[in-house]
């Protein structure tokens, strides 16, 4: 939904939610452009409904980018602009909160830019970032991509890095954090953000100690202490 301010990070399970995932022509989430839009819609736990479409960035498509993801200028060519699909995909989630692997850093970022550019608003859903709760429920797998995570719970990967494929296969994972959790007393995990650019900030070790680094470093800087 369109809003004045963006929506919440939450750390808890729901069990109504839609899960998306974005494909794109980069990583630069200023300068970059969505290839591919895909959403899954899940009531009481269970897949409701889905919304997938290509999309044409009007630009070419990098290589390194076709190469991840499989998606090519021809593919493309004949699909609808994001301006168009964009108030589709908002009808799709309503106020549902949305679920996505790295939203809080990549894909929302997306979504934020072009709400504000066609709309002068942003998307104001809360969302959960199932690579935080990862992170928190899973520490002893070394990566925590989704394929990574997928494998660790013998999800299948057939057809990763396209968006719906993408999304299901989240879907499957959210609902396995949800047991982690539940070993967990059912807490919520508890996410620092980081006051300069709203991103995560993470415990790292320095010349000096335990401090608290922004996970966007080297793009943002932002430390600060930890007192005993």
């Amino acid at each position: 939904m369109l809003a004045d301010r963006q929506g919440r990070l939450l750390t808890s399970y729901v069990s109504d939610y839609v899960v998306f995932d974005l494909e794109t022509t980069g990583i630069s989430c200023s300068k970059d452009d969505i290839v591919e839009i895909s959403a899954i819609s899940v009531k009481d736990s269970k897949i409701f409904d889905e919304f997938s479409t290509l999309v044409n960035p009007l630009r070419p498509i990098p290589y390194y980018a076709s190469n991840v993801n499989g998606i090519t200028d021809d593919m493309v060519a004949d699909s609808p602009v994001f301006e168009d699909v964009l108030p589709q995909f908002l009808d799709f989630i309503g106020n549902s909160v949305l679920v996505g692997h790295n939203i809080h850093s990549f894909d929302l970022k997306f979504l934020y830019r072009y709400c504000n550019s066609f709309y002068g608003r942003t998307l104001g859903n809360d969302y959960i970032d199932t690579l935080i709760l990862s992170r928190a429920y899973l520490p002893n797998i070394r990566h925590h991509s989704l394929t990574d995570i997928a494998l660790h719970y013998d999800i299948d990967t057939v057809g990763a890095h396209r968006a719906l494929n993408d999304c299901a296969m989240n879907q499957k994972i959210y609902e396995k954090l949800k047991l982690e959790s539940e070993k967990s007393s059912g807490s919520p995990v508890a996410v620092k953000l980081c006051p300069r650019c709203g991103n995560i900030l993470k415990k790292r070790n320095g010349r000096f100690g335990v401090f608290w680094g922004c996970t966007s470093y080297p793009d943002c800087r932002y430390t600060e202490n930890i007192f005993d």
